[in-house]
């Protein structure tokens, strides 16, 4: 990650800006060097975006599925 990302990360953080946080962990999630650190990042955006019902955590659960860290939803299947 970035020196900028993670300061705008800090920055969200401290102002509790839920948007902010969702499309910078997902950024971090996209840039991020390795699968495990993606998952990680991904993960914390998508635990925002359910905490704040934001529709971007459909999005985000396919994406953890596809990275075999979360399970179908039962409609899904």
């Amino acid at each position: 990650m970035t020196d900028a990302l993670d300061q705008a990360l800090l920055d969200a953080h401290a102002r509790g800006d839920t948007d902010a946080l969702i499309r910078l962990y997902r950024q971090a999630a996209d840039a991020a060097s390795t699968e495990q650190a993606a998952g990680f990042y991904l993960t914390h955006a998508y635990v925002f975006a359910l905490e704040a019902g934001d529709p971007r955590s459909s999005d985000l659960k396919q994406a953890l599925v596809r990275m075999g860290r979360d399970t179908p939803a039962p409609s899904d299947l």
